[in-house]
């Protein structure tokens, strides 16, 4: 097991750096020289000194290292090359500079707004899963009944639904037309609350996002739960076990749930890693303050340090949710065995 760990996390590294560098191309390739917008923002101060204007240009392309060629930017920027004598990249904890934000650290410019989106993909998971898997169960020993068509029905309405659509359409019934939650934002404006007082503030104003990015899981995940339930209670060791005299509980819980696990989990996970980029769209409909709104909105004001910092965490837990979903697979099932 220890030997399959580390050679999956070996193949993790190599993916990583060659999804990185490629990531590094495609955003240097985009038509913008940050030497000359920070030079030009001083422009007015060397009216009259065409020359300190071109020393103070030369001055940003040797501090940012655009003096060198693309390959070489992209080792300091890994912190494997040296940038003015010193090692100050990704390797060293250092990400980069948000221009947009007042030249801040990225660190500290993405440390709330992944802390936001962290909060709320993980409750939303909660959320899905504690509906889906039970409906998707029952659904499944309820085949063809009256209740498990009308559940079918609205699982696909619910899944060919567009996410924005369903945002839009939920803050038209519940935020205008019966005026529950609060259109967007995350908390109430002026008011400084503190503990307990502040995360009931704070969940409210994010209740409808929760709500919408929830019910756009509950198509697609309750189909497939059905699925692998009747798959399950169609095998010979279901039978084996009514035969035997066991109760429907125990048999639907303990044995076909259980075997129905192993595709569950991929969906699972994936899904979870899915709803990440998913909350993209959310975040900018409902003004949260999460990585999609900032992703958008660094993405607008070329701040391309900000942006390849959170691409690549996305990057990074695709790839350990894949290694995740393996280790997964040997716990659920003991015949599953991963091996190097």
């Amino acid at each position: 097991m220890a030997k399959y760990v580390l050679k999956r996390i070996f193949y993790i590294l190599v993916v990583f750096i060659l999804l990185s560098f490629l990531m590094y191309l495609i955003y240097n390739a985009i038509p913008f020289n940050r030497a000359t917008w920070l030079a030009s923002e001083q422009k007015a101060a060397y009216k009259n000194d065409p020359e300190g204007y071109e020393a103070l240009k030369n001055y940003y392309i040797q501090k940012l290292g655009m003096d060198h060629n693309v390959f070489e930017r992209y080792l300091m920027w890994l912190g494997v090359m040296p940038l003015q004598g010193k090692f100050q990249g990704i390797l060293q904890g250092n990400f980069g500079v948000s221009y947009s934000n007042g030249q801040r650290a990225v660190f500290d410019v993405i440390k709330e707004p992944m802390g936001t989106t962290v909060f709320v993909n993980i409750f939303a998971t909660i959320l899905g899963l504690g509906i889906t898997i039970p409906l998707g169960i029952f659904c499944a020993v309820k085949k063809g009944t009256k209740r498990d068509t009308a559940v079918q029905v609205g699982s696909i309405i619910g899944y060919s639904m567009p996410s924005f659509i369903t945002a839009i359409l939920f803050i038209f019934l519940f935020a205008i037309l019966i005026p529950i939650f609060p259109v967007s934002g995350m908390g109430t404006a002026g008011a400084n609350l503190t503990g307990f007082a502040y995360f009931v503030d704070k969940m409210y104003y994010i209740a409808l996002p929760l709500i919408v990015m929830t019910f756009c899981s509950l198509g697609g995940m309750t189909r497939y739960v059905r699925a692998s339930m009747i798959e399950a209670l169609s095998m010979d060791c279901i039978r084996t076990a009514r035969a035997k005299g066991l109760k429907e509980k125990v048999v639907i819980y303990s044995h076909a749930f259980r075997n129905a696990l192993i595709p569950i989990v991929t969906l699972v996970v994936g899904w979870f890693l899915a709803i990440f980029s998913g909350s993209v769209m959310i975040e900018n409909i409902f003004g949260i303050e999460g990585m999609g709104k900032l992703y958008i909105v660094s993405l607008r004001s070329n701040d391309y340090d900000v942006v390849l910092t959170l691409q690549m965490f996305y990057v990074f837990i695709g790839l350990v949710g894949n290694l995740i979903i393996d280790l997964l697979y040997g716990l659920i099932d003991p015949r599953v065995r991963v091996s190097a």
